[in-house]
């Protein structure tokens, strides 16, 4: 029996929509190098056929905003059914993606789904928002609910994860990223709570041009996120023990977005959270401290 999937978007300067629909159905070549989106179809043309596809799952159904985008995404993605309506594909699928990172738009688009029963995936941040999050917090513990970053899930933080113990005790994780800290910031959340037990207490922000921010851990360590804007494709976590250091550079897009996918898919199967919902909750969480202490110039509390 096929799990049929509706994929929801587009955000500004997110192909999501675009990646993940290719790596579930595969893809028409020419319809993806028309796409606009030539780092995607740069990183597809190179993989092979056996790393597309997920067995019983289909993109059947897709809309976005803009009926001219959604017919490039059908075109590429061999996407059969483009929709005037997200709501109009809630009786036709079995799980609904939404794949924007504009968290203001993720509530109104994901209620109708959630609150017909389906299982959803929300592209990272979930939500700033502390009232959706208790709203959010019952369908990610039901296994209803996912979401996260797909770095999350980058095949270069397994061998990070094989040799953590071998640090000792964690002084401190530094990590580097694009953009800023709410869009990007996150991916660094995701990718080192995926390593460390640690969890964050508290956030300070830094005196820097760009956003720099320290989080305070339960074991005594810091993480510390730069987010540093516009610059050379960079996704760096150092992790930084008593007894050594290793660091990784995540660049793999198609590995991660494919095995956070699988994960997904896990979930609509079992009905069981594959990612702990807790992880979900208190990453928000961060998010929201980080943009108190912007505000407010102090530590803030979780």
């Amino acid at each position: 029996m096929v799990i049929r999937v509706g994929m929801i978007g587009l955000s500004d300067g997110n192909g999501h929509p675009f990646s993940f629909s290719a790596i579930t159905n595969g893809y028409d070549d020419q319809a993806m190098a028309d796409s606009g989106w030539p780092v995607i179809y740069d990183y597809l043309k190179v993989r092979t056929p056996d790393e597309f596809g997920f067995g019983d799952v289909q993109i059947t159904h897709a809309w976005t905003q803009d009926p001219a985008l959604t017919g490039k995404l059908c075109a590429a993605a061999k996407i059969e059914n483009a929709v005037a309506d997200a709501r109009d594909m809630k009786d036709h699928v079995d799980a609904v993606i939404i794949a924007r990172d504009d968290w203001e738009a993720h509530a109104p688009l994901a209620k109708p789904f959630l609150d017909h029963g389906l299982p959803v995936f929300i592209d990272k941040p979930l939500t700033l928002d502390p009232h959706e999050l208790d709203y959010f917090s019952m369908f990610l513990e039901s296994g209803k609910l996912m979401s996260c970053s797909g770095l999350r899930h980058a095949k270069e933080l397994i061998p990070v994860r094989d040799a953590f113990e071998s640090l000792g005790q964690i002084k401190c994780i530094d990590t580097v990223v694009l953009i800023d800290w709410v869009r990007y910031g996150v991916h660094m959340l995701d990718a080192a709570f995926s390593v460390t037990s640690a969890r964050p207490i508290s956030v300070g922000r830094n005196p820097a041009h760009h956003d720099s921010f320290t989080v305070a851990m339960d074991d005594g360590s810091t993480l510390n996120i730069d987010a540093i804007g516009v610059g050379p494709k960079t996704f760096h976590l150092s992790f930084f023990g008593d007894k050594g250091r290793i660091t990784a550079d995540l660049h793999d897009n198609f590995s991660a977005f494919r095995a956070t996918l699988e994960q997904f898919f896990t979930m609509v199967r079992s009905g069981v959270p594959t990612v702990p919902p807790s992880d979900t909750v208190i990453i928000m969480k961060t998010l929201m401290a980080g943009l108190k202490a912007e505000a407010g110039g102090a530590h803030v509390r979780l």
